[in-house]
């Protein structure tokens, strides 16, 4: 599905966020509406059929997972992502026994939503994922493993836990080997070109990345830094002949 037939109904009490996600979606041409609590989401979707809901669970009033139970129960199918706390395991598992397409831990990058956004309605429409990370969708460098339909970082065979930011700059990095990419690219990529995000918080996000990759992370091999331009990922070539090697 193009992003400009996308339409996102966004259900938050959280304004910042709101009018971050609103700033984002529009620049990209996609239509985003919001409802500032879930009362009433029934009676928005009669007069208005988005082409997906994105869901907060913690809201006062009526909650998110209150109201996705409710729209199951009345038969609504439309797709919808849950926004969780990234603690609360357990308002994803029952998210998804209501009847959630997927949720998305926060904190949160508006490039990973829209990400989740566009692969809940492939499915809903049945089209094949893009084939932008080679046929299994996985990346190996050195000893680690990415499974891009998975949302996975392995080392070896232990999973490494990440955040929405580690995962979104890794899969940046990761798809674009032996290219600099400057601070000011990165920042856009991940946030869009308006984020209030600074080049010092790119290089803090980095940093924090390079301690899950970097046997030392004060003499980065993987995330090379590029004097005066930015950064660079190059990798050792650890694949198999059946994954794709970067």
């Amino acid at each position: 599905m193009e992003s400009e037939a996308i339409q996102v109904l966004l259900v938050d009490d959280d304004a910042g966020l709101r009018d971050l996600l609103r700033k984002f979606f529009q620049q990209r041409g996609i239509e985003f509406s919001v409802l500032h609590n879930a009362t009433n989401i029934a009676n928005r979707l009669a007069l208005e059929r988005p082409s997906i809901v994105v869901l907060d669970v913690m809201m006062p009033g009526v909650d998110g997972l209150t109201a996705l139970r409710q729209l199951r129960e009345a038969g609504d199918t439309i797709p919808v992502i849950m926004l969780t706390s990234l603690a609360d395991e357990m308002d994803r598992v029952v998210g998804l026994e209501f009847g959630a397409d997927d949720y998305l831990g926060k904190p949160f990058t508006p490039l990973e939503l829209l990400a989740r956004i566009k692969a809940v309605l492939r499915r809903h429409s049945g089209q094949p994922s893009p084939a932008v990370n080679g046929r299994q969708g996985i990346y190996r460098f050195g000893r680690f493993r990415l499974d891009l339909a998975a949302r996975a970082l392995f080392c070896d065979d232990k999973r490494i836990k990440l955040t929405g930011t580690n995962y979104a700059l890794l899969e940046v990095l990761v798809t674009h080997p032996m290219e600099t990419l400057s601070r000011t690219k990165l920042l856009d990529m991940l946030y869009g070109p308006d984020a209030d995000i600074t080049e010092r918080g790119m290089d803090l996000a980095v940093w924090r990345l390079r301690r899950l990759l970097e046997e030392d992370p004060s003499q980065p091999c993987v995330i090379q830094t590029v004097r005066g331009v930015g950064y660079m990922f190059a990798p050792s070539d650890g694949g198999d002949g059946n994954e794709k090697s970067v």
